[in-house]
């Protein structure tokens, strides 16, 4: 009987663009977001030569822009990118921001922003975390929200972290809540970042305690 070998090809990681004109920080990424988190990246140093590559490329399915780099000209360039990327997620990627620019950004329609001093593990993790459709925020750069009443808190909860904050109220673990909600635990890590951001809370306790004085958990 004669044996047939199957071949199996893996699939495909993230098609991720980068956009920086400082090439050891480009090398840097590339090397560890192609070999251990196993996504697909291309680089660019100027927003014209980003903007060619996915005119002929893309789109992509997350691209991070250099905030300073040639062409960009402010939130200008960002706004030029989530046009031309078709609705997939387009994030920031700086090493320094006022609070004003991080404003901007965010209300120009960004995935994200991601901080050069970051781990690269973060960084992975941060994209994947923007490809799954939600916005990305350090904690660094995060300001509680100034919030009154119940319906202002509860609004600014999106579906998934809503279901994330009813696991926190049944005093799940991250990763409890992962395997229940499916998701990878980096993104429950995050999404109880963003939940203790909203509910002005210090801690995921002290969010389970105001989500359930306000009646939202």
């Amino acid at each position: 009987m004669k044996l047939q070998m199957i071949e199996v090809s893996k699939p495909a990681g993230l098609r991720v663009l980068i956009a920086d004109d400082h090439e050891m920080i480009l090398g840097m990424f590339v090397v560890f977001l192609s070999q251990a988190a196993g996504m697909q990246v291309t680089t660019a140093c100027t927003l014209d030569d980003a903007d060619t590559l996915i005119q002929t490329q893309g789109p992509f399915d997350v691209v991070l822009l250099d905030l300073n780099m040639p062409g960009m000209d402010g939130v200008v360039g960002l706004r030029r990118v989530i046009k031309r990327n078709q609705g997939r997620p387009v994030a920031i990627l700086t090493g320094n921001l006022s609070p004003r620019m991080q404003d901007e950004i965010m209300q120009s329609g960004a995935a994200g922003i991601v901080l050069k001093t970051s781990a690269a593990r973060s960084i992975a993790n941060a994209i994947q975390f923007m490809h799954a459709g939600e916005v990305y925020l350090p904690m660094q750069l995060m300001r509680p929200a100034p919030v009154t009443g119940v319906d202002a808190r509860h609004g600014k909860l999106t579906e998934k972290e809503q279901a994330v904050l009813n696991c926190l109220t049944e005093g799940q673990q991250n990763k409890e809540i992962a395997r229940v909600l499916q998701l990878a635990e980096p993104t429950i890590k995050m999404h109880v970042t963003a939940i203790c951001r909203k509910l002005g809370a210090k801690n995921r306790t002290q969010a389970v305690i105001i989500a359930r004085d306000l009646g939202v958990g």
